[in-house]
């Protein structure tokens, strides 16, 4: 069982380079956690990023490391924003990265004065369910201007979680009308966990602001109690119930990925 709610690594990486000064090594190890070392791959080299990571600047840095892309990012201003996409819902995810993006769920997007970039976290999974371990390469390439696309997709914190509050309640009165959203006996210790859990704070930038924390531990719980949810039909008995559980159990599941990606983008103006 988890002891906290697991944020997507896109999520991680945009907050952390939306602060002040992040401190390199902390934020390495934050979004590395117990993963092996984040390797980066430049898939469009066109601004100058495939050669600053096969020669990093920052010291220390191994070529096409992690390190190595938070070093090209050292100094400059920056904007982020995170497209959080799934089949037929991509959000402001940039087409070049979209398949990328959507088997991965996730997609961070940075913007400096020489660049705007997208970043993919590909990853690999290996070992046992006791014991997993993860491959990850960030995918980064050159995109358009994303900015006026993430405004509209991702909208406000306030509005997502406002969004996130009203829709919840009406996707849960649904499927109360439906009377299908019975709960597995065994899936019970599990959503209850799922409720008691927090975010894990080293993890985060300090001083995130306490409205971005409570928007994006709202988002992770309602993902994974969809997930918990969506794994049978619950008490549907027919196909036209279980389809409306499915309806109102992906609604609540895009609810949550928009207010994800509106609490991680950052945005001037």
């Amino acid at each position: 069982m988890h002891e906290a709610l697991d944020l997507p690594r896109s999520v991680l990486l945009a907050l952390w380079l939306a602060s002040p000064e992040p401190d390199h090594g902390t934020l390495v190890d934050a979004l590395q956690a117990d993963d092996e070392p984040h390797a980066v791959r430049a898939v469009d080299s066109a601004t100058g990023v495939g050669a600053a990571l096969r020669e990093p600047a920052a010291p220390g840095a191994r070529a096409g490391s992690l390190a190595a892309l938070v070093g090209v990012l050292d100094g400059l201003p920056r904007e982020v924003a995170v497209t959080v996409p799934a089949p037929g819902d991509l959000g402001a995810t940039p087409p070049v990265v979209a398949s990328d993006a959507v088997a991965a769920g996730e997609c961070v997007l940075v913007r400096t004065p020489a660049a705007c970039l997208a970043a993919v976290p590909v990853v690999e999974r290996f070992g046992s369910d006791l014991e997993p371990g993860h491959l990850v390469t960030w995918h980064v390439a050159d995109v358009p201007d994303w900015r006026l696309a993430a405004h509209g997709a991702n909208g406000s914190l306030a509005d997502a979680e406002r969004e996130l509050r009203q829709g919840l309640v009406e996707a849960t009165e649904a499927l109360m009308r439906l009377d299908v959203a019975r709960w597995r006996p065994e899936a019970a210790e599990a959503l209850a966990s799922i409720r008691d859990l927090e975010l894990p704070a080293w993890r985060l930038p300090r001083g995130l602001d306490g409205r971005r924390v409570r928007v994006l531990a709202s988002a992770v719980r309602l993902r994974a109690i969809v997930a918990l949810a969506a794994q049978d039909d619950g008490g549907a008995v027919n196909l036209w119930q279980a389809d409306q559980r499915s309806t109102a159990l992906r609604e609540i599941d895009r609810m949550a990925r928009r207010a994800m990606a509106a609490a991680a983008t950052s945005i001037a103006g």
